[in-house]
Formats: structure tokens, sequence, C-alpha cells
């Protein structure tokens, strides 16, 4: 099944664009050698705050953006 992507409008969910910013600004401070290992535990500790603290940085970086 074939959907033409033209007729398509996507929208990034809110805070998305913070969260990828944050994990970028990171990378580039950490210059971890696998990138992909850093991500998961950079967002694993995102999670634990969010669970720990309450605090969700992903609800917080959306109010930023509007």
């Amino acid at each position: 099944m074939s959907i033409a992507a033209s007729n398509t409008s996507m929208r990034v969910p809110a805070g998305f664009r913070n969260l990828l910013e944050g994990l970028a600004r990171e990378v580039l401070r950490e210059q971890p050698p696998d990138v992909v290992a850093f991500a998961a535990q950079y967002f694993q500790k995102l999670l634990e705050c969010r669970e720990g603290d309450g605090i969700d940085p992903v609800a917080w970086g959306a109010m930023l953006e509007d």
C-alpha cells in the first residue's frame, strides 16, 4: 500500500524539538564514542527524572515552545 507524501501534513509533537536539542547539546559536549548507547542512557535518565521527581522535561519543553 502506498500513500502520497505530498498530501500528508505531519506535525512534530509538542516538546520533541526541545528534547532533541537537549540530546544534541549533550552529544556535542560529551563527544561519546557510541552515540546510540549515549542517547539510550540520556533518555533513560530523563525517564527516571520524570518518574522519580514527577517533572516531565518533554512537557516543560512543550510549554517553552508555545
